[in-house]
């Protein structure tokens, strides 16, 4: 057989069974060999009843000796059945699955059953576990083995699946060929694919299966890394600006900051500018962590292309942030003798006006905006350095739309506060050099975090006043995320105000900001407080990304159980920026066990990546990174939380293949390129569907 041939012809298929098996998305050989296992069954030994323990997740085999079924009002039933294994029982209980009872009285033979064992009222018992009839001419040795369990719906059912992939496995015609060559294989140790296939499906041991699957996630990883790895080659070769950036630019900050560089940040901002003397455009992403000086990193890179001749441009995602940087990049730059222009769209006409002229002509030579940077009608002089911060609130084209602005191919810098864990990072922005800030300014206190109960809310609100009273601190107090909608979160944020202002702190000054507010109403609330005219500011997360009032120490979440981890980092990141100690108190009851996950993460830490890390591990990359599964990063069967290994050692294996054979027109990359234009020609296909 082909590799693209029908399922329906496999042996034991047939054209009914092929049909059932396209509710897999299992069309062909192909797709059948890569629909892969979840999970496996030792089948070989089958614990006892008796021997079951509370808690622990088992396959039992048995017969069915109990079986009935309640109905209640409305559509809500209980099925309930006792599998016996003829010494003991245990109880089985389904909850609106109808079809059960009828399934299993028409089988009335033995049942392999897997789910978590535990401690009812009546003895143990196992709730909503997966079911498998076994068929009354069944052999034993259908059993003595490593059993694949596989992703089902309804209808569909293991065993077929399973003689599917038995058929398939038989199928692999000779002529298979393996895209890697047996020198990569035998360097990382890597079994051939057609014994993959075979031992991923059906494997003898549990090595077997381990190796298996790791020849086939290093497969996947390894023609990721190759697209990301052949994608900054190019660039790489590309005709750019090669900078001439004088010696004095270094001492030239210096004497503007008022803060010595840390050695991170002198360590980045020597990658920074060896990229921009090459003539090649630069594509380089900036991370770190709250308040480690991204800022001024980029600010020297900004003053080294404008020394040289160009200008820069500086893209933030929100008036707020690009309000910011024009503040303290006009702060910096003036006594430089550098102007710098604000085009963000709540400008009157005449402004925008004014801004886009001084924009166009060179005068101004550094250009600070949001989204309004790449309407119609902005244009430079010589663009030469583009800086996007929080990168990943703007698509692709918006960033693309601001470098087809540049003179000829300008140098991008991209900056990220939102700390990425390193697998998430080579999959996500392989094509991207990094640079880490990984040291924080000297005299940052660490944020002391306190998790408490709503219970004591009233105490905490009482320890703030106190603080107020004898430090003059400042507050920043962020309204549960009640709703996505913009909407509802002003009404939570208005009424949080109402309450603060009038009943708990009447005698201090309160102020309100959120999204709904008219622009002059949020400026004014942000001066109010930086001038240190609040004491408090009921906020919604507005104030997330790049607010920087020094003076304000404490910040309390309300329903802190309701963010993400990373959301509640970057809130977090909003007090501590000077040298008194801060605090941060989340308020919240935690529901569910990965939310208590989630808080005491960020009373055990302030580490950025660490906590990146943790948001991994709970939420996944999908949910982590704005697509909805891992399948959306190109991958079927790599996992980036367990996978971390193989995906270094993959992408070592691309760098290395692509040094030597930048286009993989060497005979031996040949099946390597074919695959990879497969793998694009499907990605083609998924993105026009």
């Amino acid at each position: 057989m082909r590799l693209d041939d029908d399922v329906q012809f496999l042996k034991g298929v047939g054209p009914r069974a092929g049909l059932t098996l396209k509710k897999l998305g299992i069309a062909t050989l192909q797709d059948m060999l890569e629909y892969l296992p979840f999970r496996y069954e030792d089948r070989r030994h089958f614990r006892a009843i008796s021997d079951a323990k509370p808690g622990e997740w088992l396959s039992l085999k048995g017969r069915i000796i109990e079986l009935n079924e309640d109905r209640r009002k409305g559509q809500f039933s209980i099925t309930r059945a006792a599998l016996s294994d003829g010494k003991q029982a245990i109880r089985l209980i389904w909850f609106n699955q109808k079809w059960i009872k009828p399934t299993l009285q028409k089988h009335g033979g033995e049942v392999i059953v897997y789910g978590q064992v535990k401690d009812a009222t009546f003895g143990l018992e196992m709730a909503s576990p997966e079911y498998e009839l076994v068929a009354s001419d069944a052999s034993p040795e259908d059993f003595a083995r490593i059993t694949p369990i596989y992703r089902l719906k309804d209808g569909v059912p293991q065993k077929l699946v399973r003689r599917a992939a038995s058929g398939a496995i038989a199928a692999i015609p000779p002529t298979l060929t393996d895209m890697l060559p047996e020198a990569l294989r035998k360097r990382y140790g890597l079994m051939p694919l057609q014994q993959a296939y075979k031992s991923v499906h059906f494997p003898q041991t549990e090595d077997e299966f381990v190796q298996a699957r790791r020849r086939l996630v290093f497969d996947e990883f390894l023609l990721l890394q190759l697209s990301l790895a052949m994608r900054h080659a190019e660039q790489g070769i590309e005709p750019g600006i090669g900078f001439e950036i004088p010696d004095t630019v270094i001492a030239e900050m210096r004497s503007a900051l008022p803060f010595d560089f840390t050695d991170a940040q002198k360590r980045v901002i020597r990658e920074i500018f060896r990229d921009m003397i090459r003539p090649h455009p630069m594509n380089r992403l900036l991370q770190g962590d709250v308040g480690s000086g991204k800022t001024a990193v980029a600010a020297s890179a900004i003053l080294a292309a404008v020394r040289a001749g160009y200008q820069a441009a500086l893209m933030a995602p929100t008036e707020i942030l690009a309000e910011q940087h024009y503040s303290n990049l006009k702060t910096l730059f003036e006594p430089l003798g550098l102007d710098v222009e604000l085009l963000v769209g709540k400008q009157t006409a005449a402004q925008k006006r004014k801004a886009i002229d001084r924009t166009s002509s060179g005068l101004a030579l550094v250009a600070i905006g949001t989204h309004a940077l790449i309407q119609e009608g902005v244009s430079f002089q010589k663009l030469g350095l583009v800086v996007v911060d929080e990168q990943h609130r703007f698509g692709v084209l918006q960033r693309a739309a601001l470098r087809m602005k540049g003179y000829g191919n300008p140098d991008v810098l991209v900056m990220t506060a939102t700390p990425i864990p390193r697998t998430l990072t080579l999959t996500l922005y392989g094509d991207l050099d990094l640079s880490v800030i990984d040291e924080m300014p000297p005299g940052r206190k660490p944020i002391k975090t306190h998790w408490k109960m709503p219970t004591e809310r009233a105490s905490v609100y009482r320890s703030v006043r106190q603080l107020i009273d004898t430090t003059k601190a400042q507050v920043y107090v962020v309204c549960p995320l009640v709703s996505e909608s913009e909407k509802m979160l002003a009404q939570a944020a208005e009424e949080l105000y109402r309450h603060l202002s009038e009943d708990v702190f009447a005698d201090l000054r309160v102020g309100l900001l959120h999204g709904q507010m008219k622009a002059k109403e949020k400026e004014a609330a942000m001066d109010a407080f930086r001038k240190h005219e609040l004491d408090v500011l009921v906020s919604t997360t507005v104030i997330e990304v790049g607010v920087d009032v020094p003076n304000a120490n404490i910040m309390v979440i309300e329903d802190a159980n309701r963010f993400g981890l990373a959301q509640l980092h970057q809130l977090r990141g909003r007090v501590g920026r000077g040298e008194r100690q801060s605090f941060c108190i989340l308020i919240g009851a935690a529901s569910t066990p990965d939310g208590e996950a989630r808080l005491r993460v960020m009373t055990e830490t302030t580490d950025g990546f660490r906590i990146a890390e943790e948001d991994l591990k709970i939420r996944g990359p999908g949910e982590l990174y704005g697509t909805k599964q891992s399948g959306d990063l190109g991958l079927k069967l790599a996992d980036l939380l367990k996978d971390g290994k193989v995906l270094e050692e993959a992408r070592q294996a691309a760098l290395a293949i692509v040094e030597k054979d930048p286009t993989l027109h060497k005979p031996e990359h040949g099946l390597i390129r074919k695959a990879l234009e497969d793998k694009g020609a499907e990605n083609a296909r998924t993105d026009v569907s």
